[in-house]
């Protein structure tokens, strides 16, 4: 069964991204449906996949990671407004049997993401 998970690192800190807000959206040409919001657990993971089985068919998503919300509960001290704040990932799922888990590593000033296993 296909499923869509995540996982947040703080790289600045060596830590779990904990209680990031992600919403998910499902990408059709011009159209962008809000499927969900999840928010990290203490791992940087959410406490179920994203979607899964049916929930996740062929075509393009979104994940928008509120990290902005994020460094502030942190205390990390920046201009306003923050270099990043909202942080949009958009990936295609081909064979939604698969097992898709994009993960996202952050700090104040990057990030980076890839297709995990």
């Amino acid at each position: 069964m296909g499923r869509l998970t995540t996982h947040v690192l703080d790289t600045a800190k060596g830590q779990p991204g904990q209680g990031i807000t992600i919403e998910v959206f499902h990408l059709t040409g011009s159209e962008r449906q809000h499927l969900s919001t999840v928010i990290t657990n203490s791992d940087g993971r959410c406490d179920a996949p994203i979607l899964e089985g049916d929930a996740l068919t062929p075509g393009e998503y979104e994940l928008v990671f509120h990290a902005g919300d994020y460094l502030r509960a942190q205390g990390v001290e920046a201009n306003e407004p923050r270099f990043l704040d909202v942080i949009p990932l958009r990936f295609g799922v081909a064979d939604a049997s698969q097992h898709y888990h994009v993960p996202l590593l952050l700090s104040p000033y990057g990030y980076s993401t890839y297709r995990g296993s």
